[in-house]
């Protein structure tokens, strides 16, 4: 069966009011929005695929205000502002009459040159907010629901709810130099539908990644570190905790590149509950890209 993925058309006569329509990514969160081909790691962190909307139908207006007055500095300023049905891909049916709402700021300061390296400075801000129906998967990029013994799933909601989720994040590089960092929070509440009680306790997630990044071989070989931390606010310690060390090696840029990480992790819930397995995890993946 065909399945889409991003199927949009973009109205952009005027660089700093451009209308979209389609299918495509909400726009919330730096690392959700970064293309996976120019992603420093294979995978991204639990934060992001527990927090952020994955691609929905809806509708944004966005620009770059100074693109026309300001043409060096086009980029200081760009503004995305959204309403999507907030259940999901290919679902062209919406699950109630509410809709998801979404906005990100994006701030460039600085571009220019530090210690005569090509550098810049970026920051980003986002906020959310959607009512769901019964059976809306609300971690749709990934996984969210703790489980009895700790895992984690996607979280299908078993009855309504209201979500209200926010994000910040900066991006610091300077010559062969990459310093990425966000923070994510969604606090999930419970709603009451014609006269049906809520079938789950109101909880707030959260969580962040710092990402650095050192080109040991100038535009060819990259080492890569990351620590990051999500936390679901289900269960009474059940926070995870993961390193990363990884080496991406870039044989023609991003369109053909090897990658490699190594990735430990630990569990609070585990750790506290030693019944249900293992609280410590390691895992080594790999990636060859080719895109063409």
């Amino acid at each position: 069966a065909f399945s889409a993925t991003d199927i949009w058309v973009n109205w952009h006569q005027i660089p700093a009011l451009q209308v979209k329509v389609g299918q495509y990514k909400a726009p919330f969160g730096l690392e959700q929005l970064t293309p996976d081909t120019s992603l420093l790691t294979i995978e991204r962190t639990l934060p992001t695929g527990a927090i952020t909307p994955d691609r929905q139908i809806g509708a944004e207006l966005w620009g770059k205000p100074f693109t026309s007055i300001w043409p060096e500095q086009k980029d200081l300023l760009t503004y995305y502002a959204g309403i999507f049905n907030g259940n999901g891909r290919n679902i062209t049916v919406n699950d109630n009459n509410n809709f998801m709402f979404v906005g990100r700021l994006e701030l460039q300061p600085f571009k220019g040159k530090i210690a005569g390296q090509k550098s810049f400075l970026k920051l980003g801000g986002d906020v959310l907010n959607s009512r769901d129906e019964q059976g809306v998967n609300i971690s749709q990029s990934s996984n969210l629901l703790v489980n009895d013994d700790g895992s984690l799933s996607p979280f299908v909601l078993p009855s309504a709810d209201q979500r209200t989720a926010w994000s910040v994040d900066a991006w610091l590089e300077v010559g062969p130099f990459d310093l990425i960092g966000e923070y994510l929070q969604e606090r999930v509440q419970d709603r009451t539908v014609n006269g049906v009680p809520p079938e789950f306790a109101n909880f707030t997630t959260d969580g962040f990644y710092v990402t650095g990044a050192y080109f040991l071989i100038p535009k060819k070989l990259q080492a890569v570190v990351q620590w990051q931390y999500l936390n679901p606010g289900q269960k009474g310690n059940d926070g995870l905790y993961s390193i990363l060390g990884g080496l991406n090696y870039y044989i023609h840029g991003d369109d053909l590149k090897l990658m490699v990480n190594y990735i430990h992790t630990w569990s609070d819930f585990r750790q506290a509950n030693p019944e249900f397995g293992e609280d410590q995890f390691d895992e080594v993946i790999g990636r060859v890209q080719l895109m063409f």
